[in-house]
């Protein structure tokens, strides 16, 4: 009787648990990104983030919106949607900085090089339509981005619709998203690696990252999920553990700058 009596009670309860679980299914994937968006409006420095981070994630929500047209799961969804507009604001950040810190590049060129009357190369435009892979994922414009994206996502979508009724074709769809969402912080290790440097670059979005990646990690092992469930997991929390790493020894050991005379002519684009 007293179990029947606390059922009215119970049921709304566990109702709104499994919105809030699904509200943070969709929306806690972008939480890290917040800081880090924070960093570079205020500094208006966007070097120290790879923006190869934003392809990763598109590509792989993109692949799992696909995904969903074989295999209906709408918390995956709508975080899918949540997380290409969020990359999508995180490339149009990164690239009005660029481009402006570029522009200002420019001006101090060409003032150096009229006060000296010497002739400066200085970076033209870059474009998607150009198709310079030296350029990939480097254009001038949010617009060129945009395009590329939606490229991407007609092709796979066609290649998709011609193949959405194999069994197989559906299965290999979800892994690759998988697979490719594991590789999201990659880039961001090669980046640091590269420069030696991990400056520019939000610790607490790598935080963040590695809680995520661990607590999911953890629920893929404990509920006998797919093994390369398992695996992408356990590969995306070494990646983080790195990437962190990374950001102490670079800290603790700082890589001496080589001393260098600058000079006008040598100026390039970032």
């Amino acid at each position: 009787m007293e179990a029947e009596g606390l059922g009215w009670l119970l049921v709304p309860l566990h109702q709104l648990v499994s919105w809030g679980a699904a509200g943070a299914m969709v929306f806690g994937g972008v939480v890290p990104y917040i800081p880090q968006y924070r960093d570079i409006r205020r500094t208006q420095n966007a070097e120290g983030f790879s923006t190869y981070v934003c392809l990763v994630l598109l590509v792989a929500n993109i692949l799992r919106i696909l995904f969903w047209f074989g295999r209906h799961e709408s918390p995956l969804l709508w975080q899918s949607v949540v997380m290409i507009l969020t990359m999508l604001l995180m490339l149009k950040l990164c690239t009005e900085v660029r481009v402006a810190n570029e522009l200002n590049l420019k001006r101090r060129v060409f003032s150096a090089a009229d006060n000296k009357d010497g002739e400066v190369r200085v970076p033209l435009g870059r474009s998607f339509l150009d198709f310079d892979p030296h350029h990939f994922w480097h254009w001038s414009s949010f617009a060129d981005y945009v395009q590329c994206v939606l490229a991407f996502t007609g092709v796979a979508g066609y290649i998709t619709y011609l193949s959405i009724d194999s069994a197989l074709f559906v299965e290999t769809l979800g892994f690759l998203a998988v697979l490719t969402e594991a590789m999201l912080g990659v880039p961001q290790l090669y980046r640091n690696h590269r420069h030696q440097s991990t400056e520019g670059m939000s610790i607490k979005m790598v935080l963040m990252w590695t809680s995520g990646d661990t607590f999911k990690t953890a629920y893929f092992l404990l509920n006998a999920a797919p093994l390369q469930f398992s695996v992408c997991g356990l590969l995306q929390v070494l990646v983080d553990l790195a990437i962190l790493g990374q950001a102490y020894v670079f800290t603790r050991y700082p890589l001496k700058p080589a001393p260098h005379v600058a000079h006008p002519a040598s100026a390039k684009a970032l």
